[in-house]
């Protein structure tokens, strides 16, 4: 009886964190159309582009299985791979910072999911709109107040050392070069460094750079992208952080041993 309870408690984590990141799905197309929640405009919720005059009958239920009228993809895929995403993340969020048998979610995991939360509709916004609010800093730098009694081994010093040291050569490099970063991803490495402390935002600024080139190189080599084309670089700088948040002291110390 235990372990059907223990997979019931698993399988409603993963129902929880699919209705979320659905909901969370529905945030960046309705924000980046560039408008709030409650909105008249019509929008595709695949692509989160707005509809033309000729969609103007367009409901956008998830669950249409209709193709998106700019991408052909479906909408139902669209959704599934979100709510998957969103499972999984709330899963493993409980996972690894042991949730234990009746315990739902720990204050830790509930951190690291809103972190990821957060992350995800930052890099769905900046990919579609290359902006990125700074309603969503302000929540980062909350996680990073809440998680000072959790990680006291991150003391202030090293969490405001973390806020610059990524942050402040991003802005040098900005204002000496036009368009090197955009003010929204020096503000996102200021307050995830707040959170991560120098250690792990160092950790995601070299992932987040070196995914974002792999990915420069594959359009270059394509043909899809030229020299002097600009690219969303806050998707790529949200995977590093996400993968140093977990796994930052790791890489750290494994680094250190060679």
């Amino acid at each position: 009886m235990s372990v059907m309870r223990e997979w019931i408690l698993w399988g409603t984590r993963f129902f929880t964190g699919a209705c979320i990141f659905h909901f969370l799905k529905r945030i960046i197309c309705c924000l980046s159309v560039g408008g709030g929640m409650v909105r008249d405009t019509k929008y595709c919720p695949a692509c989160c582009k707005i509809l033309s005059e000729k969609w103007n009958s367009y409901t956008n239920s998830p669950f249409q299985r209709r193709k998106c009228s700019h991408g052909g993809s479906k909408i139902v895929k669209q959704y599934f791979f979100w709510e998957s995403l969103g499972g999984i993340a709330f899963v493993y969020c409980g996972a690894f910072f042991d949730c234990g048998e009746v315990t739902f979610l720990s204050l830790k995991g509930g951190i690291a999911f809103a972190y990821i939360s957060i992350l995800t509709i930052v890099a769905g916004i900046d990919w579609n709109t290359r902006v990125i609010y700074d309603r969503f800093h302000i929540g980062i730098l909350f996680l990073g107040m809440l998680s000072m009694s959790l990680y006291v081994e991150r003391g202030i010093s090293e969490r405001f050392l973390g806020m610059v040291i990524v942050a402040f050569p991003m802005l040098i490099l900005s204002l000496l070069v036009k368009g090197a970063f955009g003010g929204g991803d020096i503000k996102l490495m200021a307050s995830s460094g707040f959170l991560l402390g120098w250690r792990g935002i160092l950790v995601a600024t070299v992932l987040g750079l070196m995914i974002g080139g792999i990915y420069c190189t594959w359009m270059l080599f394509r043909g899809k992208a030229g020299r002097k084309d600009h690219f969303a670089l806050g998707p790529f700088l949200s995977i590093g952080l996400a993968v140093a948040y977990f796994y930052g002291d790791v890489l750290v110390k494994w680094y250190l041993l060679f």
